[in-house]
């Protein structure tokens, strides 16, 4: 198929670093991969295509700048009708896919009027997240956008149900919103040959720093676990939140035994989960957890023992005792013994290490994921089905 994805999110650099980075790369990288051809629309890229997307076109759109909230909102309004004459010059195609933004309503409009399905993938109920994060000044157009868009798709892809929930209130067709939780590439992210070493126990973390991540819990935890000198804490990533973390371990005295990375590109991720013992995902108790963390199935890709908070979807997806172990969030001395129960019993981390990596790949492959979206479309085929799987070990 002749598929044209979509980007429009001033804030995202489809080949950068974060976390919607990554998923934006995975989902291409899945599309290429059944043999698609695959034109990428986005306006902001973050560096270079990786080796393995050579095959897409890329088509730029006007990148909306800095300034007052206002204006940057307007010039993604008016960048709206660049992507509508982008799409249309570089059409026909066979399928729309875009991934939902503020301002955007050009990609489904564009498959609606060429009579083409057109998928919307909603990652978070962003005129809330705007409004409550960052700033939204016309809150009013933010929801029109949010009810036209959902209007034109011929199936709404959403990462999980609280983001499920959001989407139908404002879609005129509900039924038309499932949910499609995100993924991993377990052939790209594999368990290392690691043998256990007694003397340490490195307790691993990856992500943007940011406040909802629950670091002041993982960092208390430690802190409680410091008597022993073997723990070991690695941080991978950065954000928001790294300044504050970096002087919460030096105050806690965990310095000497923390490593914090920096940013780090997603091709060096696979090296760092493979120095990890056990990998954590301590979110707090928020209200309404919309997340679909990356961060898990890549954890469990790489035959990592997890120990996670029971919120949202991270406890839908760790089976408690079989595929990961989950604890009350906001609670160090939970997060801690759990921790020390595994650091105790080796046999215990590879058996789940196994299993969850067993786990993801029967189920959670990035090809997968995007099999079954186009599925809900009407444009599946079994050739997603050959790059499925891989090998569990």
């Amino acid at each position: 198929m002749r598929i044209a994805y979509v980007c429009a999110d001033p804030g995202l650099p489809v080949f950068g670093r974060k976390g919607g980075s990554v998923h934006v790369q995975e989902v291409v990288r899945a599309l290429v991969r059944r043999g698609d051809e695959v034109h990428l629309f986005a306006t902001r890229w973050g560096g270079e295509a990786p080796g393995d997307l050579a095959p897409v076109v890329v088509h730029a759109l006007p990148e909306v700048g800095r300034g007052p909230a206002a204006e940057r909102e307007a010039r993604a309004r008016a960048a709206d009708a660049g992507l509508a004459e982008a799409l249309a010059a570089a059409g026909p195609f066979d399928l729309v896919y875009e991934r939902y933004s503020l301002w955007s309503r050009a990609g489904m409009a564009e498959a609606r009027r060429a009579g083409v399905p057109g998928v919307l993938e909603v990652n978070a109920p962003l005129v809330e997240e705007q409004a409550r994060h960052r700033v939204l000044v016309d809150r009013a157009g933010a929801e029109a956008v949010a009810r036209g868009v959902l209007a034109d798709a011929t199936v709404v892809a959403a990462v999980s149900e609280e983001v499920a929930a959001w989407a139908r209130q404002w879609s005129p067709a509900p039924s038309r919103v499932h949910v499609v939780a995100n993924g991993v590439d377990p052939e790209r992210i594999r368990p290392a040959p690691r043998a256990p070493d007694p003397e340490t126990f490195t307790v691993g973390f990856v992500g943007t720093l940011k406040p909802w991540h629950g670091l002041d819990t993982l960092v208390d935890a430690m802190a409680l676990l410091a008597g022993d000198p073997g723990w070991r804490l690695l941080v991978v990533g950065d954000g928001p939140e790294a300044p504050a973390l970096a002087r919460t371990v030096e105050q806690r005295g965990l310095a000497a035994s923390t490593e914090l990375t920096g940013a780090v590109d997603p091709a060096a991720v696979p090296g760092h989960l493979a120095r990890m013992d056990a990998a954590v995902a301590p979110y707090p108790a928020l209200d309404g957890f919309y997340f679909s963390p990356l961060k898990l199935y890549e954890y469990l890709a790489a035959g990592l023992p997890v120990v996670a908070s029971s919120v949202g979807q991270v406890a839908e997806v760790l089976d408690h005792g079989r595929t990961g172990v989950l604890c009350p969030p906001g609670d160090p001395a939970a997060l801690a013994a759990a921790l020390a129960g595994l650091r105790a019993d080796p046999r215990r981390c590879q058996a789940l290490g196994r299993a969850g990596r067993a786990e993801v790949v029967r189920r959670h492959s990035w090809c997968q994921v995007v099999e079954r979206v186009l599925a809900l479309a009407g444009a599946g085929s079994d050739a997603g089905a050959d790059h499925a799987v891989g090998a569990v070990a």
